[in-house]
């Protein structure tokens, strides 16, 4: 007995509706663009940039970090921030005002090296005070 052969309409078909599943896929990831940071419930804390975060250990910080962590930087750095090994991860970064000051320089500033962008430069961007705030969330992440 012979086996029924597809037809090439059939075939066509087929792999038409595959590709364009697959390639609905790729965009599967949203807008990579920086998304806001509501910090309207964190106190001022001016326009200079500080040098040691104002919010470590603040409750309400530690929440909008959390999500502004998740929205901004987790495509990179990893969720919970255990990262996959294409950014630093950001658990062991160093506690109290040592690590403070690593931290907004990369936050501030963003990382290049030889032309390439390995981290877009987020203070102008998302602001002094969401970023005190990722960093506060980040510390309750810490590990040795």
């Amino acid at each position: 007995m012979k086996k029924p052969r597809l037809s090439l309409a059939v075939f066509v078909t087929a792999t038409a509706i595959a590709v364009s599943a697959i390639g609905s896929n790729v965009f599967a990831h949203g807008n990579v663009l920086p998304q806001p940071v509501d910090t309207s419930a964190l106190p001022d804390i001016g326009e200079t940039w500080l040098e040691h975060n104002p919010y470590r250990g603040n409750p309400t910080a530690i929440k909008i970090g959390e999500s502004a962590f998740g929205q901004n930087c987790a495509r990179c750095h990893g969720l919970e921030a255990i990262s996959g090994g294409i950014a630093p991860d950001l658990r062991y970064l160093e506690t109290g005002d040592t690590g403070d000051e690593w931290f907004i320089q990369r936050f501030h500033h963003g990382s290049a090296r030889d032309g390439k962008v390995y981290m877009p430069p987020l203070g102008e961007v998302l602001g002094q005070k969401a970023g005190w705030a990722i960093r506060a969330w980040l510390e309750t992440k810490h590990e040795e």
